[in-house]
């Protein structure tokens, strides 16, 4: 019988290994799917929603899909809440190439996923592409008009 989720290839079992891989999977569609459930009142499977965050992590080729990054996957279950809340936003920093799941567009409900960092995460939000764009515009050349 055929494995369902594979190790994707631009990962090997000394950065993690395949049970992380699943366990992290899993947890990803499960957390998306409740909140989406609860976001459209639709019934979404977890299994459906698996496969196109697996999809996401094979097309992404380990990297941040807006920025390009390569991201880094031995953080992932690597997140303690406790030492986030003793340390602050020194131990978040760590993380900003935290590999998480981003839907493509905020206001669809269709399972489709891109993977990024978790940095590029907290900026996008629920912001399409095209938003974020024009954001990061305005935030530029607020910059460069001030300086």
């Amino acid at each position: 019988m055929a494995i369902k989720y594979e190790l994707p290839p631009f990962l090997d079992d000394a950065v993690v290994t395949r049970q992380v891989y699943v366990r992290w999977l899993h947890r990803k569609a499960r957390a998306h799917a409740r909140r989406d459930r609860r976001r459209w009142n639709l019934p979404i499977r977890v299994s459906s929603y698996k496969q196109a965050i697996h999809r996401a992590v094979l097309e992404s080729s380990g990297r941040d899909f807006y920025t390009h990054e390569e991201l880094d996957w031995s953080l992932i279950s690597q997140y303690d809440n406790r030492d986030s809340q003793r340390q602050g936003v020194k131990y978040k920093k760590r993380f900003a190439l935290l590999p998480t799941v981003d839907h493509a567009d905020p206001e669809s409900k269709r399972a489709d996923f891109r993977i990024c960092g978790w940095r590029t995460n907290d900026c996008k939000n629920d912001l399409t592409v095209e938003e974020l764009r024009t954001f990061c515009e305005t935030l530029l050349g607020a910059q460069a008009s001030s300086s």
